[in-house]
């Protein structure tokens, strides 16, 4: 029988939440013939990131996928599917867990948590909750890195169109930007930063790079930091610093901007997933916390590709993503210069570091895996 499946998103930041959901709900669809419900708080924001959404439809159905406003006045609720993920704790209201509770066979209950690369994940991976009031079990599923973990979301076909991007676009795709210069080519998708002023001014006095600036808070901290008032689809030069202003893009056409580029910076989690399997150099701007907590959770990540490059490359680079996280005005230009001088071995990592996550089952599949041994 056809397992029905819910998936339950609230849009608390940008877009990283309903990002990671969008996609999954479409894999589960596509490679696993789940039926899928996907319930969204905001569809405005939805929209931005999927043009065919409608924003005032209370319920509609785009790419297999049916999606439904979800909204704090909804009480009533007829049925619930043999799956419900509730991702990153967003918290179901006691309607909908009566409902769930009321079915002959309760269904499995995920709490998709965010990711984390930290050691004790691997501990909580999988572990059963039992809710105080209602006769429920939650099951934790935590993204992650190893194969202790639920690994991360990668379509099934990913790898084979980056690879045949590579091989058949990438160069005609990098023509279009750097107009048969040599420069470097990097992507900038980053929240606002102290450092942004300094590296700008770093690049501009370089050998060449033409920096792609992501839309929203990326483009805005960039007209901060120049004094400018740039929009999607202008584009200046200054010195040797070319800048092109995108405009916000689906994630399948971001995901050819990863592959195009020499170098991406990437922020939260989505995008440094999809820098990964970029397969190429990336600096991860995480979502700061005001306890620096973020600090940790960072170099847990980076602790894991340290075995991948040598000693030199790995602490030039990490000098670098420590100073632009922080914010480091007066490291960032430095930092970045000595970065630089380690790009190839940095790419062969990257390269390798990608292979190993492809060996260690994908997100969607791990999760699939884990429903069937509780059903």
């Amino acid at each position: 029988m056809k397992q029905n499946w819910d998936i339950f998103c609230r849009v608390v930041d940008n877009f990283g939440d309903i990002g990671v959901t969008w996609r999954l709900a479409r894999q589960l669809q596509r490679e696993f013939g789940f039926s899928i419900r996907l319930f969204v708080d905001d569809l405005a924001s939805f929209q931005v990131l999927e043009p065919d959404i409608d924003p005032l439809a209370p319920r509609q159905s785009l790419q297999g996928i049916t999606i439904e406003h979800w909204h704090d006045q909804r009480t009533h609720w007829t049925d619930c599917g043999d799956v419900v993920i509730e991702a990153f704790a967003c918290g179901l209201p006691d309607s909908l867990l009566a409902r769930m509770a009321a079915r002959p066979t309760p269904p499995v209950w995920i709490n998709l948590e965010y990711l984390s690369a930290e050691d004790w994940v691997e501990g909580c991976h999988g572990l059963p909750s039992r809710h105080p009031r209602f006769p429920l079990t939650q099951y934790f599923f935590f993204p992650g890195f190893t194969s202790k973990t639920g690994g991360l979301i990668c379509e099934g076909d990913l790898i084979d169109r980056r690879n045949r991007f590579n091989c058949d676009d990438r160069q005609h795709w990098r023509n279009a930007w750097l107009q048969g210069r040599n420069d470097l080519l990097i992507s900038l998708f980053c929240y606002e930063n102290p450092a942004l002023p300094a590296w700008l001014t770093t690049l501009a006095a370089g050998s060449g790079a033409t920096v792609l600036v992501a839309d929203g808070k990326a483009r805005h901290a960039v007209n901060h930091a120049i004094g400018g008032a740039y929009s999607p689809g202008d584009a200046i030069t200054t010195g040797a610093l070319t800048l092109h202003f995108l405009p916000f893009l689906p994630q399948t056409e971001y995901d050819r901007v990863l592959w195009g580029c020499d170098i991406n910076f990437v922020r939260g989690e989505d995008s440094c997933v999809r820098a990964q399997w970029a397969a190429l150099p990336f600096v991860w701007h995480i979502y700061p916390t005001e306890d620096l907590a973020h600090l940790d959770k960072l170099d847990s990540l980076l602790r894991h590709l340290y075995p991948f490059m040598a000693d030199a490359a790995f602490s030039d680079w990490q000098a670098f993503i420590h100073a632009w996280n922080i914010g480091d005005a007066s490291q960032a230009g430095t930092a970045w210069n000595q970065m630089l001088a380690h790009q190839s071995a940095l790419s062969d990592a990257a390269q390798n570091w990608a292979d190993m996550l492809a060996q260690i089952g994908n997100l969607a599949g791990n999760l699939a895996d884990f429903v069937r041994s509780k059903l």
